[in-house]
C-alpha cells in the first residue's frame, strides 16, 4: 500500500497527515497530549485537509483538554511502595528479592508483590510485571471471545495483547484479526468487555459512523459509561514517540 506522511499547520496547530489508499478522511486526537492526526487518501488536497480540520477546531480543542485534565502516573522506578493497578483497582507494590525466577504474587487485595532476584534493575522488574500483565490479560479475553462471538454473528479468526501508543485496541476486518492494549490489564474487566466489543463491532462496520453506535447500543447499552471510566481512570506514564 502505497503511503505518504508530512505536517502541515492549522492555525498553530501541528496536524500530521497519512495519505494512503483510503475512501474516506479520518480525523483523531490522541493521548497523551492530544496529538492531531488525519488519515486522508491520496488525492486529497492540503487545502482540503486543512478545511476539514478548521471544521473541527472546537472539538479538537475538547478532546485536547480532556487528555490534558486525565490524571496520570509519573514515571514508575519500580520500588516498593509504589502504587501500580490491576483490573481497576490500585495496589502497593512490595519487591521481594529472592534467588528464583521473576513472578508476580497478588496479596489480599492490597499489595502486588514482585519477586525478583537481588540488584535486578528497575527495567528488568517492569518486564517481570508487564509479562505477568500479559499472562493475566491473554487468561481474560478468551472467555469474552467465547461469550459475544455467538451474540454478535461474528468470527475472530486471530486476536492478540500489545502495548499501543495512541490506541486501546484496533481491528482489522480483513484479516477478522484484534489487538487489545497491554494497558487494558490496568482496567477494570468492564471495561477491557468494552474494548472488545468495540473491536469486534468492527468486523461488521469499519467506520465509527450512526450504524457502528447503534451495534454498540444494542450489544452493551452501558458503553458509554464504560468508556467515560477509561477516561476517568489514570494514564501510565510513556515515553510518548510517534
Amino acid at each position: 500500500m502505497s503511503i505518504e506522511k508530512h505536517h502541515i499547520t492549522v492555525n498553530g496547530l501541528p496536524i500530521f497527515i497519512v495519505r494512503k489508499a483510503i475512501k474516506n478522511l479520518h480525523l483523531g486526537v490522541y493521548p497523551p497530549h492530544g496529538r492531531v492526526r488525519v488519515a486522508a487518501p491520496l488525492g486529497v488536497s492540503n487545502d482540503a485537509v486543512r478545511l476539514a480540520v478548521i471544521g473541527k477546531l472546537g472539538w479538537i480543542k475538547r478532546q485536547q483538554a480532556r487528555f490534558e485534565a486525565q490524571p496520570r502516573q509519573s514515571e514508575r522506578e519500580m520500588v516498593s511502595g509504589e502504587s501500580h493497578y490491576f483490573l481497576g483497582r490500585r495496589y502497593r507494590l512490595r519487591v521481594v528479592e529472592h534467588n528464583g525466577a521473576g513472578q508476580v504474587v497478588v496479596r489480599n487485595k492490597a499489595a502486588i508483590e514482585l519477586h525478583v532476584r537481588p540488584q535486578t534493575d528497575a527495567k528488568r522488574r517492569e518486564q517481570v510485571l508487564q509479562r505477568w500483565y500479559r499472562q493475566q490479560l491473554k487468561a481474560l479475553i478468551p472467555p469474552l471471545l467465547e461469550k459475544w462471538q455467538p451474540v454478535m454473528g461474528v468470527r475472530v479468526a486471530q486476536w492478540g495483547v500489545k502495548k499501543m501508543k495512541t490506541k486501546w485496541g484496533s481491528c482489522n476486518q480483513e484479516a477478522r484479526r484484534i489487538w487489545l492494549n497491554l494497558e487494558l490489564a490496568k482496567k477494570s474487566v468492564q471495561c477491557l468487555e468494552y474494548l472488545a466489543v468495540h473491536e469486534m463491532v468492527h468486523l461488521l462496520e469499519r467506520h465509527h459512523n450512526d450504524r457502528f453506535h447503534a451495534l454498540m447500543d444494542q450489544f452493551v447499552p452501558q458503553w458509554r459509561s464504560r468508556r467515560e471510566e477509561l477516561k476517568r481512570t489514570p494514564l501510565g506514564h510513556e515515553k510518548w514517540e510517534y
